[in-house]
Parts: C-alpha cells; structure tokens; sequence
C-alpha cells in the first residue's frame, strides 16, 4: 500500500524536526512490515535560513531516504495542492492520501467557502489520477492566532464544518473519505514549538490519529504504539 503525506509546514517540518511523517513512518513499520511505502515527489525539510525547502537535516538519523518522501510545502495549502495532486498520484501511484491542510489557506490566501471549494477539486483531481484512491482528511487545529483574533477563530470552525460536509458528500465505496477527529489532547501550548507547528508530543499525536481512523474504519495497520523518541 503506498501512501502519500500532502500538507503544510506542519508537514514538511524544518530542519532539525522529526516531523510527524517520521513518527507515521516508524508505525507503519512496525504495524506493516513490508506492506507499505512511502512516496511523494520531494524528500526535503524547510530551511528557514535560506527561505526555502533545501535541507534533509531530520533530527532522526534511522529515517531512511526513500520513507522521507511527501507533497508538503511551507506555505503551501489546498489551494496550491488541488492543481498539482493529480500529477502527483498519477507519478507516485498513491493508494493513500494522509493529508493535513487549511491552516494556511485561511491565514493567508482564502476564506472558508474558497477553501472548501478547493478541497472538492483536490478530491476530483486525485481521483481523475486513481478512481481508488483512498484519502484521509485531518480538520484545521486552530494556532496561536484563533485566541486572539475571533475571525480567523470563526473561519476555521466554519471551514471545518465545510470540510465535514465535503467529505460526507464526496465520500464513495470505490474511493472512500475519511475525517478524522482532532486529537482529544492535542494543546497547542505544549505540542507545539511555536503555537502552530508540532512539537515531538504533538507528532505522534497527529500520527496517531491517522493511525487509529485507518485502522479502525478500514482495518489498515494497527493501533498506535509511540516509539522511545
């Protein structure tokens, strides 16, 4: 089963981060010997110095070359990942999409409604590449700014609410959709580094949650075991 990470800066990480692609891969491992790869066009972190995704210097040596692999960029949302997604499966041949995005898009480019409309084609999209294509949908986690800026707060539950409803419209036997649920302890004051990008804590608990939504709605893999780091 080939699986592709697609997301923002919370999911291309910086350099020196693990990143919560690191601690999905490890699971995988473990729950999947053998039966999963990784792949995605790019391998690369954020380098924060040179402004741009240039450096492979991930905190965790064991993380092998080709499990690196993601469709993440800092910066990056649906809006920039709906019209290259297509290409993208069609390249990897992706099963499954783990994808984490939105935040970015309401911070910066888009308002709920524009960034729900691009969800619903990054979906048509993906399956235009691979009518089977299964994809697992992780809701906008509110940063640091929805505590102080009640806009941005009302945009993100409306987007959420938005991308519920995409889902349960969109959702099909042949290429199912799954939303998980925000992580029940995720706090950005402890799981984050910064109020918005995931500490070690808050990696395996975005890991986890895409592990425990696979494994119980389709019987992929297994339940969640934190590694030692």
């Amino acid at each position: 089963m080939r699986f592709m990470f697609v997301g923002d800066s919370c999911t291309i990480g910086r350099a020196g981060d693990y990143t919560w692609r690191y601690r999905m891969w490890q699971h995988l491992e473990a729950a999947m010997p053998g039966g999963h790869e990784i792949v995605g066009p790019r391998t690369e972190l954020y380098d924060s110095g040179a402004d741009a995704p240039l450096s492979h210097l991930y905190a965790a040596p064991d993380f092998p070359a080709e499990a690196r692999r993601h469709l993440a960029g800092w910066g990056e949302g649906w809006l920039h990942m709906a019209p290259v997604i297509g290409g993208a499966v069609t390249e990897t041949g992706a099963d499954v999409l783990l994808v984490s995005l939105g935040l970015i898009d309401l911070g910066f480019y888009t308002d709920s409604d524009q960034t729900a409309e691009n969800v619903r084609a990054f979906v048509a999209a993906a399956r235009a590449a691979n009518p089977h294509i299964r994809m697992v949908l992780m809701p906008v986690i509110p940063n640091v700014r929805a505590e102080s800026d009640a806009p941005f707060a009302a945009q993100c539950d409306r987007f959420n609410e938005l991308l519920a409803k995409a889902v349960a419209d969109l959702d099909t036997a042949a290429s199912p959709l799954l939303l998980l649920s925000r992580p029940a302890t995720y706090d950005i004051h402890t799981d984050t580094y910064d109020g918005t990008h995931p500490g070690p804590t808050g990696e395996h608990k975005i890991a986890e949650a895409f592990a425990t939504a696979m494994h119980q709605a389709w019987g992929v893999g297994a339940a969640y075991a934190a590694a030692p780091h």
